[in-house]
Parts: structure tokens; sequence; C-alpha cells
């Protein structure tokens, strides 16, 4: 008895019918691409493999790196400035506020282009601009500063056994101005760093140390925040710790860790 032939696949014989009515002319590198080929939503946009990496956001062309700050997570910088100028002040507020720092007006006003011969402007222009642009990117990620000041140490309180240092009150402020923008150094702490509690047998050997010339405070502050304002604002920081230091003859007189609340 002969075995039946085995019939051919259905499988076979609809993808044969597939190639005939769609034309088979494309390579197998190109069925492979189709393949993957997301649908799109009915509302006609895109979308993406699940694994794809995100589009990096445009940029424009003549855009400047230091025309737009990204001020992100003010607590999470960790950078350092010491004794910073009145201009890098300035550039630090506008990277915190994320603000455009106005650089053409900045570039206008400088006296080196302001006293250039005609021939002369756009090199001039060219230069203040890359050193404004240096200084922009040079306080990125600043969060923490060390300030040398005048303590302007008052005189010793026995009813609460303390001096109060002046400079750290809740109304002081420092100041700084260039590019004629202003912007004001304030402390958040003000409250509790403000006072050096000494007790009274101490304070009259301490009153014996300090000099005509004052007490000089160096100081270190974490930047919280920043207040954004007209023609400047206001950078608030929390003071970490401080010295004190008899101001003629730099002799340490304290070192103070202002406790966090």
């Amino acid at each position: 008895m002969t075995s039946p032939r085995p019939r051919r696949s259905h499988a076979f014989a609809f993808a044969f019918a597939a190639c005939l009515l769609g034309g088979c002319g494309g390579s197998a590198h190109e069925a492979d691409a189709s393949s993957t080929t997301p649908e799109p939503h009915r509302s006609g946009t895109a979308t993406a493999p699940a694994n794809a990496p995100a589009a990096a956001p445009a940029e424009r062309a003549d855009s400047d790196p230091a025309d737009t700050a990204d001020p992100g997570d003010v607590a999470a910088r960790t950078g350092t400035l010491d004794n910073p100028d009145n201009p890098t002040m300035v550039f630090l507020y506008y990277d915190l506020a994320g603000l455009p720092p106005p650089l053409d007006a900045w570039v206008e006003q400088d006296t080196r282009v302001d006293s250039a011969a005609g021939p002369e402007k756009a090199a001039r222009r060219a230069e203040v601009r890359a050193e404004l642009v240096a200084g922009l990117r040079a306080v990125r990620n600043v969060g923490v500063l060390h300030l040398t000041m005048q303590a302007n140490l008052s005189d010793y309180d026995p009813s609460y056994n303390e001096f109060t240092i002046r400079a750290l009150s809740p109304s002081s402020q420092v100041e700084f101005e260039a590019f004629r923008q202003k912007v004001e150094l304030s402390f958040d702490n003000a409250l509790d760093a403000q006072s050096w509690h000494v007790p009274a047998a101490d304070a009259q050997g301490i009153r014996d140390r300090i000099s005509r010339s004052g007490v000089q405070l160096d100081l270190t502050v974490k930047i919280d925040k920043v207040l954004p304002g007209p023609g400047g604002g206001s950078i608030v920081a929390r003071v970490l710790h401080y010295d004190l230091r008899e101001t003629s003859g730099n002799t340490l007189l304290a070192r103070i860790d202002v406790p966090a609340r």
C-alpha cells in the first residue's frame, strides 16, 4: 500500500501569493528594518522604541554657551569661591537664577570697547565677550563661599554672656556691584550665627587681646537660594562656620561652628 504524499504547507502558499501580489524586490535587510519600524499614533506622532535614547534638545546656532544657564538644584552645588570679586558675584547671581546675562550690554559698557577706534571695535568686542563667557562658565556648580570681612564686634553683653558679630546680623547684607547690577548676600540663619557666647570670666581677656584695628571674620557659607529682582537680586546663604581673628596680628580668637536647625 502506497503512503499518501504530504500536503504542502499552507503558510508557504500564503507567503508565495503575497510575494506575487506585493513584489519581492526588497532585500532581507530592508525587510528586517521595516519589521521593527514603530507604527505612528493616530495623531501622526511617531512612537520611539522603548530603548531608544532621548533626543538632545536643539541648540540655537547663534547662541552663546553662557546665554542661558540651568541653575539646577542649588543645594547640590559643591563648587567653592574664595573672596570673589564684584563681577564674579554678579556672574554667580545670574547662574544661580538661571537668567540669561545681558552680554551684549556688558560688552558695550566695557571701556575697551567704548574707547576703541572704529576699525578696532569688532576685535575688542570679541575679546571682552570671551572674557565674560569664561567668567560665567567659571561659577557653574558654585554653592559655597569663603569670605573675609570685618566682624564689627559689639561690646560684651554680660546679660547674655556673648559678643554680637554685627556683620552677621539679620539686617546685614554684603553688597557686590558690577556691570550696573547690584547683588546682595544675606544670611538666613543670622540670628544663630551672630552670637559669640563667651563665659564672663573670659570676656575681659578677649577684650584685652583686641586692638583698635578690630576683629576679622573668616566666613564659610552655603548658598540656599536666590531671589531675583530688577537691576540685580539677592543671594541667600547659610553660615556654616567662621573664625574670628585679631586683625593686626591675625591671632585666632575663636573658631565657631553654627549648629544646623
